[in-house]
Protein backbone atom coordinates (compact mmCIF):
# COMPACT_ATOMS: atom_id res chain seq x y z
CA UNK A 1 0.00 0.00 0.00
CA UNK A 2 1.13 3.45 -0.73
CA UNK A 3 3.39 4.89 1.85
CA UNK A 4 3.81 7.90 3.46
CA UNK A 5 6.72 10.21 1.79
CA UNK A 6 10.05 11.54 3.74
CA UNK A 7 10.06 15.80 4.39
CA UNK A 8 12.35 17.51 2.34
CA UNK A 9 15.85 16.55 3.73
CA UNK A 10 14.02 13.79 6.51
CA UNK A 11 14.77 10.56 6.60
CA UNK A 12 14.01 9.81 10.15
CA UNK A 13 10.14 9.39 11.32
CA UNK A 14 10.68 13.36 13.32
CA UNK A 15 10.59 14.71 10.44
CA UNK A 16 7.56 14.20 9.30
CA UNK A 17 5.56 16.57 11.45
CA UNK A 18 3.42 16.20 14.61
CA UNK A 19 0.47 14.92 12.99
CA UNK A 20 1.34 12.36 10.94
CA UNK A 21 3.84 11.19 13.63
CA UNK A 22 1.29 11.19 16.03
CA UNK A 23 -1.10 8.95 14.11
CA UNK A 24 1.80 6.75 13.26
CA UNK A 25 2.96 6.25 16.75
CA UNK A 26 -0.93 5.37 17.78
CA UNK A 27 -0.97 2.98 14.87
CA UNK A 28 2.32 1.07 15.96
CA UNK A 29 1.53 1.11 19.86
CA UNK A 30 -2.03 -0.31 18.84
CA UNK A 31 -0.55 -2.99 16.75
CA UNK A 32 1.50 -3.85 19.52
CA UNK A 33 -0.94 -4.10 21.64
CA UNK A 34 -3.02 -6.33 19.55
CA UNK A 35 -0.24 -8.50 18.85
CA UNK A 36 0.92 -8.75 22.58
CA UNK A 37 -2.43 -9.40 23.53
CA UNK A 38 -2.57 -12.28 21.07
CA UNK A 39 -0.11 -13.59 22.12
CA UNK A 40 -1.58 -14.64 25.62
CA UNK A 41 -3.20 -17.63 23.57
CA UNK A 42 -0.73 -18.59 21.80
CA UNK A 43 -0.30 -22.68 21.05
CA UNK A 44 2.69 -24.44 22.52
CA UNK A 45 2.48 -26.80 19.43
CA UNK A 46 0.05 -28.69 16.99
CA UNK A 47 -1.06 -28.22 13.90
CA UNK A 48 -0.58 -24.14 14.20
CA UNK A 49 2.96 -23.93 14.93
CA UNK A 50 3.25 -26.26 11.69
CA UNK A 51 1.73 -24.03 9.34
CA UNK A 52 3.20 -21.17 11.08
CA UNK A 53 6.94 -22.31 10.33
CA UNK A 54 5.58 -23.70 6.19
CA UNK A 55 3.97 -20.33 6.10
CA UNK A 56 7.12 -17.76 7.21
CA UNK A 57 9.45 -20.33 5.24
CA UNK A 58 7.52 -19.83 2.39
CA UNK A 59 7.41 -16.22 2.75
CA UNK A 60 11.44 -16.75 2.63
CA UNK A 61 11.35 -18.75 -0.25
CA UNK A 62 9.77 -16.09 -2.27
CA UNK A 63 11.37 -13.42 -0.76
CA UNK A 64 14.53 -15.56 -2.05
CA UNK A 65 13.78 -15.96 -5.42
CA UNK A 66 12.18 -12.18 -6.29
CA UNK A 67 14.62 -10.30 -4.07
CA UNK A 68 16.32 -8.85 -7.22
CA UNK A 69 13.03 -7.47 -8.69
CA UNK A 70 11.91 -6.57 -5.12
CA UNK A 71 14.96 -4.16 -4.68
CA UNK A 72 14.31 -2.42 -8.08
CA UNK A 73 10.57 -2.43 -7.30
CA UNK A 74 11.37 -0.31 -3.99
CA UNK A 75 13.94 2.15 -5.87
CA UNK A 76 11.80 2.61 -8.75
CA UNK A 77 8.83 3.54 -6.38
CA UNK A 78 9.35 5.78 -3.80
CA UNK A 79 6.15 6.45 -2.74
CA UNK A 80 3.85 4.07 -3.87
CA UNK A 81 4.39 0.58 -3.64
CA UNK A 82 2.11 -2.39 -2.81
CA UNK A 83 3.78 -5.35 -0.96
CA UNK A 84 2.83 -8.99 -2.66
CA UNK A 85 4.04 -10.52 0.45
CA UNK A 86 0.73 -10.42 1.17
CA UNK A 87 -0.15 -13.59 -0.06
CA UNK A 88 1.68 -15.23 3.16
CA UNK A 89 0.28 -12.85 5.80
CA UNK A 90 -3.10 -13.10 4.87
CA UNK A 91 -3.07 -16.94 4.94
CA UNK A 92 -1.69 -16.55 8.32
CA UNK A 93 -4.91 -14.28 9.55
CA UNK A 94 -7.14 -16.60 7.56
CA UNK A 95 -5.29 -20.10 9.20
CA UNK A 96 -3.72 -19.33 12.27
CA UNK A 97 -4.69 -18.02 15.60
CA UNK A 98 -4.38 -13.89 16.34
CA UNK A 99 -0.97 -14.18 18.05
CA UNK A 100 0.65 -16.87 16.06
CA UNK A 101 -0.30 -15.04 12.54
CA UNK A 102 1.37 -12.04 14.13
CA UNK A 103 4.62 -13.76 15.02
CA UNK A 104 4.38 -15.06 11.23
CA UNK A 105 3.97 -11.12 9.93
CA UNK A 106 6.34 -9.90 12.00
CA UNK A 107 9.04 -13.13 11.24
CA UNK A 108 8.08 -12.17 7.52
CA UNK A 109 8.43 -8.41 7.55
CA UNK A 110 11.82 -8.73 9.72
CA UNK A 111 13.27 -11.01 6.64
CA UNK A 112 12.29 -8.83 3.82
CA UNK A 113 13.99 -5.78 5.83
CA UNK A 114 17.34 -7.16 5.78
CA UNK A 115 16.85 -8.60 2.42
CA UNK A 116 14.70 -6.08 0.82
CA UNK A 117 14.20 -2.71 2.37
CA UNK A 118 17.57 -1.67 3.73
CA UNK A 119 19.47 -2.48 0.98
CA UNK A 120 16.97 -0.41 -0.75
CA UNK A 121 17.38 2.74 1.20
CA UNK A 122 13.88 2.95 2.51
CA UNK A 123 13.78 4.67 5.80
CA UNK A 124 13.23 2.15 9.03
CA UNK A 125 10.37 3.87 10.58
CA UNK A 126 8.48 3.11 6.91
CA UNK A 127 8.73 -0.52 7.50
CA UNK A 128 7.62 -0.18 10.92
CA UNK A 129 4.85 1.76 10.23
CA UNK A 130 3.98 -0.95 7.41
CA UNK A 131 4.47 -3.58 9.62
CA UNK A 132 1.77 -2.09 11.88
CA UNK A 133 -0.64 -1.69 9.37
CA UNK A 134 -0.56 -5.25 8.02
CA UNK A 135 -0.35 -6.95 12.03
CA UNK A 136 -3.83 -4.54 12.67
CA UNK A 137 -5.46 -5.81 9.13
CA UNK A 138 -4.42 -9.32 8.94
CA UNK A 139 -6.67 -9.25 12.77
CA UNK A 140 -9.69 -7.26 11.17
CA UNK A 141 -9.28 -10.12 8.43
CA UNK A 142 -9.01 -12.75 11.17
CA UNK A 143 -11.95 -12.08 13.10
CA UNK A 144 -14.07 -11.53 10.20
CA UNK A 145 -13.59 -15.06 9.27
CA UNK A 146 -13.69 -16.57 12.41
CA UNK A 147 -17.57 -15.15 12.47
CA UNK A 148 -17.57 -18.03 9.94
CA UNK A 149 -16.40 -20.53 11.73
CA UNK A 150 -12.66 -20.12 10.63
CA UNK A 151 -10.50 -21.88 8.05
CA UNK A 152 -10.36 -25.24 7.67
CA UNK A 153 -13.96 -25.61 8.85
CA UNK A 154 -15.25 -26.17 5.64
CA UNK A 155 -14.08 -23.85 2.70
CA UNK A 156 -16.92 -25.42 0.72
CA UNK A 157 -19.72 -23.61 2.52
CA UNK A 158 -20.71 -20.37 0.56
CA UNK A 159 -20.80 -18.54 4.24
CA UNK A 160 -16.98 -19.28 4.28
CA UNK A 161 -16.71 -18.07 1.16
CA UNK A 162 -18.56 -14.95 1.65
CA UNK A 163 -16.28 -14.14 4.84
CA UNK A 164 -13.03 -14.82 3.29
CA UNK A 165 -14.77 -12.26 0.21
CA UNK A 166 -15.18 -10.05 3.34
CA UNK A 167 -11.80 -10.66 4.98
CA UNK A 168 -10.21 -9.56 2.02
CA UNK A 169 -12.32 -6.46 1.93
CA UNK A 170 -11.78 -5.32 5.46
CA UNK A 171 -7.50 -6.63 5.07
CA UNK A 172 -7.37 -4.29 2.40
CA UNK A 173 -10.08 -0.84 3.95
CA UNK A 174 -7.96 -1.21 7.50
CA UNK A 175 -4.41 -1.21 5.50
CA UNK A 176 -5.25 1.47 3.13
CA UNK A 177 -7.21 4.18 5.44
CA UNK A 178 -4.25 4.00 8.00
CA UNK A 179 -2.16 4.55 5.69
CA UNK A 180 -4.32 7.01 3.78
CA UNK A 181 -4.30 8.84 7.07
CA UNK A 182 -0.64 9.49 7.38
CA UNK A 183 -0.48 10.53 3.91
CA UNK A 184 -3.21 13.19 4.37
CA UNK A 185 -1.48 14.41 7.25
CA UNK A 186 1.63 14.66 6.05
CA UNK A 187 1.15 16.86 3.07
CA UNK A 188 -0.94 20.01 2.74
CA UNK A 189 -3.65 19.39 0.00
CA UNK A 190 -3.03 15.72 -1.06
CA UNK A 191 -4.82 14.59 -3.68
CA UNK A 192 -7.11 11.21 -3.84
CA UNK A 193 -5.16 9.51 -5.91
CA UNK A 194 -2.16 9.78 -3.36
CA UNK A 195 -4.41 8.51 -0.45
CA UNK A 196 -5.83 5.54 -1.88
CA UNK A 197 -3.90 4.44 -4.53
CA UNK A 198 -4.39 4.14 -8.31
CA UNK A 199 -7.10 1.74 -9.35
CA UNK A 200 -4.63 -0.67 -10.63
CA UNK A 201 -2.40 -0.67 -7.81
CA UNK A 202 -5.62 -1.48 -5.75
CA UNK A 203 -6.55 -4.46 -7.77
CA UNK A 204 -3.07 -5.69 -7.41
CA UNK A 205 -3.63 -5.48 -3.95
CA UNK A 206 -6.91 -7.68 -3.67
CA UNK A 207 -5.69 -10.22 -6.85
CA UNK A 208 -2.68 -10.57 -4.01
CA UNK A 209 -4.70 -11.19 -0.95
CA UNK A 210 -7.28 -13.59 -3.19
CA UNK A 211 -4.05 -15.91 -3.75
CA UNK A 212 -3.20 -15.91 -0.12
CA UNK A 213 -7.06 -17.10 0.51
CA UNK A 214 -6.15 -19.50 -1.96
CA UNK A 215 -2.79 -20.27 -0.83
CA UNK A 216 -4.84 -20.82 2.82
CA UNK A 217 -7.10 -23.09 1.38
CA UNK A 218 -4.52 -25.14 0.35
CA UNK A 219 -2.64 -25.55 2.95
CA UNK A 220 -5.72 -26.27 4.76
CA UNK A 221 -6.68 -29.40 2.98
CA UNK A 222 -3.96 -30.48 1.05
CA UNK A 223 -0.92 -28.55 1.72
CA UNK A 224 1.75 -29.92 -0.92
CA UNK A 225 -0.28 -27.91 -3.15
CA UNK A 226 0.51 -24.37 -1.84
CA UNK A 227 3.95 -24.59 -3.90
CA UNK A 228 2.01 -24.24 -6.92
CA UNK A 229 1.36 -20.39 -5.33
CA UNK A 230 5.09 -19.73 -5.77
CA UNK A 231 5.16 -19.43 -10.09
CA UNK A 232 2.05 -17.40 -10.52
CA UNK A 233 3.14 -15.00 -8.19
CA UNK A 234 6.56 -14.49 -8.97
CA UNK A 235 5.90 -14.02 -12.85
CA UNK A 236 3.11 -11.66 -11.08
CA UNK A 237 6.47 -9.99 -9.68
CA UNK A 238 8.03 -9.81 -13.52
CA UNK A 239 4.72 -8.09 -14.64
CA UNK A 240 4.33 -5.36 -11.79
CA UNK A 241 8.16 -4.45 -12.40
CA UNK A 242 8.13 -4.00 -16.02
CA UNK A 243 5.08 -2.09 -15.62
CA UNK A 244 6.47 -0.15 -13.25
CA UNK A 245 9.72 0.75 -14.95
CA UNK A 246 7.22 1.56 -18.06
CA UNK A 247 5.92 4.16 -15.78
CA UNK A 248 8.81 5.13 -14.42
CA UNK A 249 10.24 6.06 -18.01
CA UNK A 250 6.63 8.59 -18.66
CA UNK A 251 7.31 10.15 -15.10
CA UNK A 252 9.86 13.13 -14.30
CA UNK A 253 11.67 12.13 -11.36
CA UNK A 254 11.82 15.35 -9.82
CA UNK A 255 8.32 16.44 -9.66
CA UNK A 256 6.17 12.84 -10.25
CA UNK A 257 4.15 14.34 -13.34
CA UNK A 258 4.41 12.91 -16.77
CA UNK A 259 7.51 14.09 -18.52
CA UNK A 260 7.41 15.88 -21.82
CA UNK A 261 7.11 12.62 -24.10
CA UNK A 262 4.64 11.15 -22.23
CA UNK A 263 2.42 14.72 -21.83
CA UNK A 264 2.43 14.91 -25.69
CA UNK A 265 1.33 11.51 -25.84
CA UNK A 266 -1.67 11.85 -24.48
CA UNK A 267 -2.39 15.02 -25.12
CA UNK A 268 -2.24 13.73 -28.99
CA UNK A 269 -5.06 11.65 -27.54
CA UNK A 270 -7.34 14.24 -25.92
CA UNK A 271 -7.25 16.15 -29.12
CA UNK A 272 -7.69 14.37 -31.45
CA UNK A 273 -10.81 12.79 -30.08
CA UNK A 274 -12.14 16.28 -29.38
CA UNK A 275 -11.36 17.01 -33.29
CA UNK A 276 -13.50 13.68 -33.86
CA UNK A 277 -16.50 14.61 -31.50
CA UNK A 278 -16.68 18.21 -32.13
CA UNK A 279 -15.89 18.51 -28.04
CA UNK A 280 -13.91 21.44 -26.80
CA UNK A 281 -10.42 21.14 -24.60
CA UNK A 282 -7.85 23.50 -23.31
CA UNK A 283 -4.20 23.74 -23.06
CA UNK A 284 -1.92 25.71 -20.19
CA UNK A 285 1.31 26.58 -20.20
CA UNK A 286 2.88 27.51 -16.99
CA UNK A 287 6.27 29.28 -15.81
CA UNK A 288 7.59 30.07 -12.49
CA UNK A 289 8.83 33.42 -12.38
CA UNK A 290 12.43 34.28 -11.43
CA UNK A 291 13.02 30.52 -10.85
CA UNK A 292 16.45 31.33 -10.84
CA UNK A 293 16.72 33.30 -8.07
CA UNK A 294 15.56 30.24 -5.59
CA UNK A 295 18.44 27.99 -7.08
CA UNK A 296 20.64 31.17 -6.99
CA UNK A 297 19.97 31.70 -3.14
CA UNK A 298 19.22 28.39 -1.72
CA UNK A 299 20.31 25.78 -3.86
CA UNK A 300 19.63 23.39 -6.79
CA UNK A 301 18.09 20.59 -4.47
CA UNK A 302 16.06 23.27 -2.52
CA UNK A 303 14.77 24.62 -5.99
CA UNK A 304 13.75 20.81 -6.78
CA UNK A 305 11.37 21.00 -3.94
CA UNK A 306 9.76 23.85 -4.72
CA UNK A 307 9.30 22.18 -8.42
CA UNK A 308 7.68 19.35 -6.49
CA UNK A 309 5.67 21.49 -4.30
CA UNK A 310 4.14 22.84 -7.50
CA UNK A 311 3.15 20.29 -8.69
CA UNK A 312 1.73 19.03 -6.29
CA UNK A 313 -1.13 22.27 -6.07
CA UNK A 314 -1.44 21.71 -10.03
CA UNK A 315 -2.49 17.79 -9.42
CA UNK A 316 -4.40 18.83 -6.50
CA UNK A 317 -6.42 22.18 -8.40
CA UNK A 318 -6.96 20.60 -11.41
CA UNK A 319 -9.74 17.39 -12.13
CA UNK A 320 -8.62 13.76 -12.07
CA UNK A 321 -8.52 13.19 -15.74
CA UNK A 322 -6.71 16.57 -16.26
CA UNK A 323 -3.45 15.92 -18.02
CA UNK A 324 -0.76 17.37 -16.04
CA UNK A 325 3.12 17.50 -17.24
CA UNK A 326 6.59 18.85 -16.76
CA UNK A 327 7.73 20.60 -20.20
CA UNK A 328 11.62 21.26 -18.40
CA UNK A 329 12.84 23.80 -16.62
CA UNK A 330 10.12 25.36 -14.75
CA UNK A 331 7.50 25.58 -17.12
CA UNK A 332 4.61 22.90 -16.88
CA UNK A 333 1.62 22.35 -18.57
CA UNK A 334 -1.79 21.40 -17.80
CA UNK A 335 -4.52 19.61 -20.97
CA UNK A 336 -7.99 20.15 -19.71
CA UNK A 337 -10.02 17.82 -22.09
CA UNK A 338 -13.97 17.91 -22.31
CA UNK A 339 -14.47 21.82 -22.27
CA UNK A 340 -17.32 23.53 -23.73
CA UNK A 341 -16.46 24.64 -27.57
CA UNK A 342 -16.15 28.34 -27.97
CA UNK A 343 -16.02 31.01 -25.68
CA UNK A 344 -17.78 29.09 -22.76
CA UNK A 345 -14.84 27.02 -22.73
CA UNK A 346 -11.96 29.89 -22.85
CA UNK A 347 -13.66 31.43 -19.66
CA UNK A 348 -13.75 27.93 -17.81
CA UNK A 349 -9.99 27.64 -19.06
CA UNK A 350 -9.22 31.28 -17.56
CA UNK A 351 -10.93 30.67 -14.12
CA UNK A 352 -8.69 27.13 -13.58
CA UNK A 353 -5.63 29.03 -14.66
CA UNK A 354 -6.72 31.62 -12.26
CA UNK A 355 -7.06 29.56 -9.40
CA UNK A 356 -3.40 27.68 -10.47
CA UNK A 357 -1.95 31.07 -10.24
CA UNK A 358 -3.55 32.08 -6.94
CA UNK A 359 -2.67 28.58 -5.38
CA UNK A 360 0.89 29.04 -6.01
CA UNK A 361 1.38 32.76 -5.03
CA UNK A 362 -0.08 31.56 -1.60
CA UNK A 363 2.74 28.66 -1.33
CA UNK A 364 4.84 28.67 1.12
CA UNK A 365 7.58 25.61 0.83
CA UNK A 366 10.18 24.09 3.64
CA UNK A 367 13.25 23.34 2.14
CA UNK A 368 16.65 22.02 3.38
CA UNK A 369 19.42 23.71 2.77
CA UNK A 370 23.11 23.58 4.31
CA UNK A 371 22.50 26.07 6.52
CA UNK A 372 19.43 24.30 7.63
CA UNK A 373 15.17 24.46 7.01
CA UNK A 374 14.05 27.69 4.96
CA UNK A 375 11.10 28.37 4.31
CA UNK A 376 10.80 29.67 0.18
CA UNK A 377 7.75 32.46 -0.32
CA UNK A 378 6.75 35.03 -2.69
CA UNK A 379 6.46 32.62 -5.79
CA UNK A 380 4.51 33.14 -8.55
CA UNK A 381 3.20 31.75 -11.65
CA UNK A 382 2.67 33.14 -15.46
CA UNK A 383 0.20 31.17 -17.31
CA UNK A 384 -1.00 31.07 -21.28
CA UNK A 385 -3.72 29.34 -22.47
CA UNK A 386 -5.51 28.22 -24.88
CA UNK A 387 -8.38 26.17 -26.38
CA UNK A 388 -9.20 23.71 -29.26
CA UNK A 389 -10.46 24.01 -31.54
CA UNK A 390 -11.11 27.93 -31.46
CA UNK A 391 -7.11 28.42 -31.62
CA UNK A 392 -6.19 25.31 -33.45
CA UNK A 393 -7.14 22.10 -34.51
CA UNK A 394 -3.66 20.05 -33.52
CA UNK A 395 -1.93 19.79 -30.41
CA UNK A 396 1.36 21.82 -32.33
CA UNK A 397 -1.37 24.43 -32.77
CA UNK A 398 -2.65 24.73 -29.51
CA UNK A 399 0.69 24.53 -27.65
CA UNK A 400 2.18 27.23 -30.05
CA UNK A 401 -0.83 29.73 -28.97
CA UNK A 402 -0.91 28.99 -25.21
CA UNK A 403 3.13 30.02 -25.66
CA UNK A 404 2.52 32.99 -27.25
CA UNK A 405 0.17 33.82 -24.81
CA UNK A 406 2.36 33.22 -21.74
CA UNK A 407 4.72 35.30 -23.38
CA UNK A 408 2.18 38.15 -23.31
CA UNK A 409 1.65 37.30 -19.45
CA UNK A 410 5.25 37.47 -18.85
CA UNK A 411 5.96 40.54 -20.77
CA UNK A 412 2.57 41.97 -19.03
CA UNK A 413 4.31 41.98 -15.85
CA UNK A 414 4.64 38.35 -14.64
CA UNK A 415 2.23 36.75 -12.32
CA UNK A 416 -0.64 36.58 -14.86
CA UNK A 417 -2.84 34.69 -16.83
CA UNK A 418 -3.31 35.07 -20.60
CA UNK A 419 -5.73 33.17 -22.95
CA UNK A 420 -5.18 33.13 -26.64
CA UNK A 421 -8.23 35.23 -28.24
CA UNK A 422 -10.40 34.18 -30.94
CA UNK A 423 -8.35 33.92 -34.63
CA UNK A 424 -5.30 34.51 -32.31
CA UNK A 425 -2.13 34.58 -34.44
CA UNK A 426 0.42 32.52 -32.67
CA UNK A 427 3.99 34.02 -32.67
CA UNK A 428 6.84 31.86 -33.97
CA UNK A 429 7.90 31.35 -30.33
CA UNK A 430 7.57 27.12 -29.44
CA UNK A 431 7.80 25.25 -26.18
CA UNK A 432 10.72 24.10 -25.13
CA UNK A 433 10.31 20.39 -23.70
Amino acid sequence: MDEPSPAPGSRTLWGLGPGPLGLALVVELTAVAVAVAGLVALPAAGQPLLLALGLTALSVVHTELATGIERVRRRASENSYFDLSSVWTFAAALLLPPGLAAVVIVLVYVHLWHRVWAPAGIPLYRHVFTTATVLLAARAAHEVVALAGGLPADPTQPGVVLAVGLAVGSYVLVNTLLVGAVIALSGPRPVLRDLFGRWDDNALEVATLCMGALAAVALASTPALVALVLPPILVLHRAVLVRQLEQEASTDAKTGLLNAAAWQTQALRVVDRARRTGSGAGVLMLDLDHFKIVNDTHGHLAGDDVLAAVAAELRAEVRSHDVVGRFGGEEFVVLLPDLPAGGTGRTELWRVAERLRDRVSRLDVGVATSGGLRTVTGLSVSIGGATVPTDGTTLDQVLTAADASLYEAKAGGRNLVRIAADAHVPSPRRPTA
